[in-house]
Parts: structure tokens; sequence; C-alpha cells
């Protein structure tokens, strides 16, 4: 698993709606975690769990985060990949700790700023087929450098370097794959984005314009038309309720 994206998780200002969110829009069975003295809800598509929702740390709202997801990737050691990250100019903002009976974590962010986690599971478990219903089926780096960004990420995690295709003014969209499986992209982010650089996740549908539609009758946003993509996809950037930015994707308009 190691280089794959294993996790996603929510950090949002009201785990509860969120999750009623999520479950309405994208089909997702919640439940309670049962970890201790933590409101940690699983989201589950069918019998595969696919993504933690939980509330934003006290520090962070401290500070003036915003709600937002967080990506986790897989390493075969968490304290060896932190090392070499910070070694090629990446930083760490939780060191490594364990999350007993789960596995090892640490919060990162790569050299442009971009935040996603370590972790390496107790268990680890079988990847998702690409494109599964309720999964996520596309990870998207928005950066400044998508050289430097995919030469750091091809350090770390062995991701190698698949389609690449000219957006124009916005340069190259470069699609990256492990093991010849394409995991996500990379684009240069649009000056008009608010924001620092960072992950954007693609959340995998049955047809984007029921998807759409529950977005606004839950209370969140679209902020854009639906588009289609190379290979058949359509796809449509969206706001939740409590301000995270997300994506979906769907074979089917």
């Amino acid at each position: 698993m190691h280089g794959r994206f294993v996790w996603h998780e929510l950090m949002t200002s009201d785990p509860a709606a969120a999750a009623a969110f999520y479950a309405q829009v994208v089909g997702w069975t919640v439940e309670d975690s049962g970890m201790p003295g933590l409101d940690y809800r699983i989201a589950s598509a069918g019998k595969d769990m696919v993504a933690g929702i939980m509330d934003m740390p006290p520090h962070l709202a401290e500070s003036g985060a915003r709600p937002h997801w967080l990506g986790y990737i897989g390493v075969n050691d968490v304290d060896a990949a932190a090392a070499r990250l910070t070694a090629e100019g990446g930083a760490v903002h939780r060191a490594p700790e364990d999350i007993p009976g789960v596995g090892r974590f640490a919060v990162v962010s790569d050299p442009q700023g971009a935040v996603y986690c370590l972790f390496h599971a107790s268990t680890p478990g079988a990847p998702a087929q690409p494109m599964a219903t309720g999964h996520v089926g596309w990870n998207e780096l928005m950066c400044g450098d998508v050289e430097e960004a995919m030469t750091f990420y091809h350090r770390l995690y062995d991701w190698q370097k698949d389609t690449a295709m000219d957006m124009g003014p916005l340069g190259t969209y470069q699609i990256f794959a492990v093991g010849g499986v394409g995991l996500g992209g990379m684009m240069r982010k649009p000056p008009e984005m608010p924001g620092p650089h960072r992950w954007q996740y693609y959340f995998t549908i049955e047809g984007l314009d029921g998807a759409g539609e529950r977005v606004t009758a839950g209370g969140g946003q679209l902020l854009g038309q639906p588009m289609e993509v190379p290979g058949g996809a359509w796809i449509i950037p969206c706001l939740d309720p409590q301000g995270a930015s997300f994506s979906l994707v769907s074979m089917a308009r």
C-alpha cells in the first residue's frame, strides 16, 4: 500500500450535520467509531470503510482553519517517511504517533504547503477498485509548480508520471500513477482560487446531475458547471454546508 491514498478524513465544525450531508449526497452509511472521548464517525460505502468525520481540533479552529478534507498516504514506515519528507523540504505538523489498534500516522505538508497525512495500518486492507461508487475516485493537487511537486512525490512515494494534458493558460495537467494505477492529477493552482496550495478529493457517485441536486438540497454549493473530462467522466466542484471543499465525479451525467 506504499504510495497509495488509503484513507480520507473530514475535519469540520459540525460532524453530525456533515455526516447527514455526505450520507445524502454520496450514499454513505455513517456510524460512530466508538473511540473513547472522541467524536469520530466512520463513513462506509457498502461494507468498505472509506472515510472519517471528526470535530475540528480546537487549535486549528482557534487559528482560523476552515473545515477541510485530509488525505492519508500509506507508507511502509511513518517515522522514516517523515524524516525523509523533512530532508526533501516538507514539514511535519504533528509528529508520528500511534492510534491504538489502528496504525501510526503523522500530519505533514509538501514543500509547497499542501497538507496531508502519512499512515501505516496495523492491518493493511486491499485498495478499492478505481472509480468504485462511494469511494474517492481521484486525488488532485493544486500547486504552484507541477514539476517540483511531481519530483517530490516521486522521491517519497514512487509516483510515476502518466498522461499529461495541455490546459492552455493553466499549464500542464499531470496524471500520476502507482504500480500502473492512476491515482490522481496535479495542476497549477489558478490565481483566483482562494487559500493555500492544497489537495482536492473527488467522491465517486452514480449520476452527476442528481448528486448535484442533492448537494444544493442539503445546504451545500456547486462551484461550477458539470464538466466532461478525458475518459468520459463528469466532474463538478462543491462546498459542503460547513465550507469544506470537495468534488464529485461520475461516469454518467
